[in-house]
């Protein structure tokens, strides 16, 4: 099946493709690799989910704030590529945690998405990832992601 058949049979509800907040691209392709730019975890009605996981949210909250990340950059991905089936592979992830300074769990939230990623390409969308705790992000959002992903040319 189709990454975009996927979306329509999981009843995703992917945001517009976020606009750059400043002197950048949201995405740069070189020849069949794609470089994503930071996204944050931006809902359909255009809010960002906020705050520290650990202290202000919650673990699971910010499992879903991971996986509505996903989301924001499925719709940059399909707003550049034209359509989620040029996807071929999600190659590397960084997933940064707006989190709690005794706050252990990071790789349990940036599962929120990565589990996406799978549920979206199959195996093709598990990636290797890096899950890292930050002492906070921009606009106090809760989860930022940034990917490298393989395209069809």
């Amino acid at each position: 099946m189709s990454a975009e058949a996927r979306v329509t049979e999981l009843g995703l509800e992917l945001p517009e493709a976020p606009a750059p907040g400043g002197n950048y691209t949201p995405m740069v392709q070189v020849g069949d690799i794609c470089y994503v730019s930071g996204h944050g975890p931006l809902k359909p009605d255009g809010q960002m989910l906020k705050g520290r996981v650990g202290s202000e949210v919650s673990e699971e909250d910010g499992y879903v704030a991971a996986r509505q990340v996903g989301l924001a950059m499925l719709a940059t991905l399909r707003a550049n590529l034209g359509s989620l089936d040029r996807v071929k592979r999600v190659v590397k992830v960084l997933g940064m945690v707006n989190a709690a300074p005794d706050f252990e769990t990071h790789p349990k939230v940036m599962n929120g998405f990565s589990d996406l990623m799978v549920e979206v390409f199959g195996d093709p969308g598990r990636a290797a990832r890096s899950a890292i705790g930050m002492g906070s992000l921009p606009g106090n959002i809760s989860v930022e992601v940034e990917a490298i992903v393989q395209v069809t040319e």
